[in-house]
């Protein structure tokens, strides 16, 4: 996520904030749907970040680069399974448990247009926190060196280096990391309700399963097919579904098949 992060935060908030670098007016109090926000620190952070501006305003302030990366995001289904608090109760949990306790200040919110797709949007800082307060560094210049342990030079009067992350929060496996906790808390918040459903976060293809994926519908075509109005999408889907029946039933007539032919030759 780029510039602005003071901009994307009201918008995910429906709240009105001012980006103190340029001077723009972020104005999203009108948004619907936003049910709930709140901005989870880790204990070393300056108190006054739990104001959302403040937050954002010194992300934006600490860069100087126009190019650089100021906040991640991470957009979650809610299951529709679980009640409200129920679903907030799971959302804190994973971003505190797998964000905040890493050192990242945390600011979510769930949206809820009462189409059938709750979710939650959660933005992370990419900046580590100090134990004093202040913003560190997001990587540093490393020497390289010799098999002698000496700094090589670099033939302009200097020493060869490179730069390494100050964090291990790029790392490209976080992402299949974070879904996966996703779908292990989750599937934890579905048995302590009581619920029999649960997900994965892997492809039908990684989890073996002779299934065609559906498409996601979105809450614009969820909403109309609920009142009764066909989409191209839910046509999609239920051509799927009728796929995967006649799936399930070819692959059950082949074990029927295969199970009376060694019956056969015994």
């Amino acid at each position: 996520m780029g510039r602005s992060a003071v901009a994307a935060a009201a918008y995910r908030s429906g709240e009105r904030l001012t980006n103190e670098w340029d001077g723009k007016t972020h104005d999203y109090t009108h948004k619907p749907g936003i049910v709930h926000t709140e901005i989870i620190l880790p204990a070393h952070a300056p108190p006054e970040f739990q104001d959302r501006s403040t937050l954002w305003n010194s992300v934006e302030q600490i860069e100087k680069s126009s190019t650089a990366q100021l906040a991640r995001e991470i957009e979650v289904a809610l299951p529709v399974e679980l009640s409200r608090a129920e679903q907030l109760a799971l959302v804190r949990a994973f971003v505190k448990e797998n964000f905040v306790d890493a050192g990242m200040c945390a600011d979510f919110a769930i949206h809820d247009k009462g189409t059938g797709n709750p979710h939650a949007h959660i933005m992370l800082t990419i900046r580590p926190i100090k134990e004093n307060g202040k913003w560190g560094a997001k990587c540093r210049k490393v020497y390289d060196l010799d098999s002698q342990g000496q700094r090589i030079p670099d033939g302009k009067g200097g020493w060869k280096n490179h730069r390494e992350d100050t964090t291990d929060w790029n790392r490209r496996e976080n992402a299949e990391k974070w879904r996966a906790a996703w779908a292990a808390y989750t599937n934890q918040a579905l048995e302590a309700a009581g619920r029999p459903e649960r997900i994965d976060h892997r492809s039908y293809k990684r989890q073996g399963v002779d299934k065609i994926p559906t498409v996601h519908m979105g809450p614009a075509a969820s909403q109309m097919e609920r009142r009764g109005i066909v989409t191209e999408k839910g046509n999609i889907n239920r051509e799927i579904a009728a796929d995967n029946k006649l799936l399930k039933e070819i692959k059950a007539r082949i074990t029927r098949l295969y199970n009376w032919s060694k019956e056969q030759s015994t």
